[in-house]
C-alpha cells in the first residue's frame, strides 16, 4: 500500500508539474566548546522534475516576510526606506540546489552584504554496506562517505525511488532519510513529506536606482569553493571592509548619503562610522568564535 501511495506522488509530480516537499529535522552543535547545547532548524527539500531546493523553513518565511514589506515602503515612500532588524529567523541561513539530471549542484551563501553561489566539483563517493534498519517508517540500508571535512553515515531507502538527499548529498539508489557525521555534530533525518504545488521562482527585488540596501536584492556572484574561501578569509579578517566600501561609494552624494547605526550591548544607539565599525567587527569576531563548527569545514578551512 505504501509503495502505491509513492508511485501516485511520483506521477503527480511530473504528470501535475507539483513539488514533492520532504521535511528534515536537522540538529546540530555549532560550537565546539559547548558540545551539550544542540540546535535544531527544519529543513526543505523541494523535488520536482527539474532539480531539488534544501533550505530552511524559517528562514524561507522571514526572507519572504521581509521582502513584502520593503516591496510595501518602495511603493509608498521609496526615498525612505527603513529595514529594522528583526530576531534572527532559524539559524541556517545557506540554500543547496541540484540541476537534473546531472546533479549539478550549487550552494547558496551570503558574506556580510554579498550573496555569493558555489559550484560544487566533488560528488559524494559512497560505500554501500548490507547493514539495514528502520527509519520512521521506512526499511533503509547503511552507505558511508567521505565529503566536505568530515566523514558520514547515511541511511537510504528505495521506498522512495530519488536518488537525492539534504545538503549537497545524493547518488544512493533511493532517498536518504537520514545522515549524520562521525562526531554526531550533525545530524538530519526525514520526519515527514507532502505534494504542494510549484514553489514560485524567487524575486529579485526590484529597488530604485538611488536605493541601497545592504545585504538585500542584486544577483550572486558564482565563485568556485577555492574563490569563495577567499572572500571568507578576507571577511574573518576585516568584517566591516563591505560597510566601509559601501559609505565611501555613497558619502559624495548628499541624496544617496548611506547612515549606518547600530546598537550596543547597552542598548544605545551608536551612529558615528567608526564606532560602529568597531562594534561590527567585535560583533562578527564573537559570533564567529561561537560558530566554529559547520556542516562543511573544507569550505572555509
Amino acid at each position: 500500500m505504501k509503495n502505491n501511495i509513492l508511485l501516485f506522488l511520483l506521477l503527480s509530480i511530473f504528470a501535475n508539474a507539483q513539488t514533492n516537499r520532504f521535511f528534515y529535522e536537522y540538529k546540530f552543535i555549532p560550537d565546539t566548546n559547548n558540545m551539550t547545547e544542540v540546535k535544531k532548524e527544519m529543513m526543505f527539500l523541494d523535488i520536482d522534475k527539474n532539480g531539488s531546493n534544501y533550505y530552511s523553513r524559517d528562514k524561507f518565511v522571514d526572507d519572504s516576510t521581509a521582502q513584502a514589506d520593503l516591496e510595501r515602503q518602495l511603493k509608498l515612500s521609496p526615498n525612505n526606506i527603513s529595514v529594522n532588524k528583526r530576531e534572527k529567523a532559524g539559524q541556517v541561513s545557506y540554500k543547496v540546489t541540484k540541476q537534473y539530471p546531472d546533479f549539478k549542484t550549487y550552494l547558496f551563501k551570503s558574506i556580510s552584504g554579498d550573496q555569493y553561489k558555489i559550484s560544487e566539483d566533488k560528488k559524494p563517493e559512497w560505500k554501500i554496506l548490507p547493514d539495514k534498519e528502520k527509519v520512521g517508517e521506512y526499511n533503509a540500508q547503511k552507505a558511508t562517505t567521505n565529503f566536505g571535512g568530515r566523514e558520514w553515515t547515511a541511511w537510504f531507502t528505495t521506498d522512495i525511488p530519488f536518488q537525492d538527499g539534504p545538503y549537497k548529498f545524493y547518488g544512493l539508489p533511493g532517498l536518504i532519510v537520514k545522515i549524520e557525521d562521525k562526531t554526531g555534530s550533525h545530524s538530519i533525518t526525514l520526519v515527514g513529506n507532502k505534494t504542494v504545488q510549484n514553489v514560485s521562482a524567487e524575486r529579485d527585488l526590484q529597488v530604485p536606482q538611488n536605493v541601497k540596501l545592504f545585504g538585500m536584492g542584486g544577483k550572486e556572484i558564482e565563485v568556485t569553493k577555492d574563490q569563495f574561501k577567499k572572500a571568507w578569509k578576507n571577511y574573518v579578517n576585516d568584517p566591516s571592509k563591505n560597510m566601509r566600501e559601501m559609505m565611501m561609494k555613497n558619502g559624495g552624494d548628499s541624496n544617496n548619503k548611506m547612515v549606518f547605526k547600530f546598537k550596543g550591548s547597552d542598548g544605545k544607539e551608536i551612529s558615528d562610522p567608526n564606532q560602529v565599525f568597531r562594534q561590527v567587527e567585535k560583533s562578527v569576531k564573537d559570533a564567529l568564535a561561537k560558530d566554529n563548527n559547520p556542516i562543511e569545514p573544507d569550505l572555509i578551512n
